[in-house]
């Protein structure tokens, strides 16, 4: 596999429909700043990848991932807060932070892998 090309990463098209989901589900939420901010933390999840497997070195995508990694946490807890303010379901909530669960755990495993084969 080409970890250069981050289109083939699963990682990176698993963020994708992450973002589009969060997107989705605040479209019709007034509140812009809680809106952009959960937005801006789950396209970061995203466009870290991309940068990090376009960065040419191993150490600088690692500190995307790294990144990313961080932005995944932002996201889930903002799904409490998202909940709380009954801006989404429990359902919805829960649903969301199992997608990032899985990315968070892809980009770990990546890390780790990048760790070990480090040029």
């Amino acid at each position: 596999m080409n970890l250069r090309n981050f289109e083939n990463l699963r990682v990176w098209q698993e963020a994708r429909l992450l973002v589009t989901a969060i997107y989705k589900m605040m479209q019709t939420c007034n509140d812009y700043g809680f809106r952009d901010q959960i937005q801006r933390a789950s396209l970061s999840i995203m466009n870290n990848i991309a940068e990090g497997s376009e960065s040419g070195s191993d150490k600088a995508y690692i500190r995307y991932l790294n990144i990313a990694h961080g932005s995944c946490a932002e996201v889930k807890s903002m799904l409490y807060l998202c909940e709380t303010l009954d801006y989404c379901s429990s359902e919805k909530r829960q649903e969301l932070q199992s997608k990032l669960s899985m990315v968070s755990s892809q980009i770990y495993k990546l890390t780790a892998y990048l760790k070990n084969n480090i040029k």
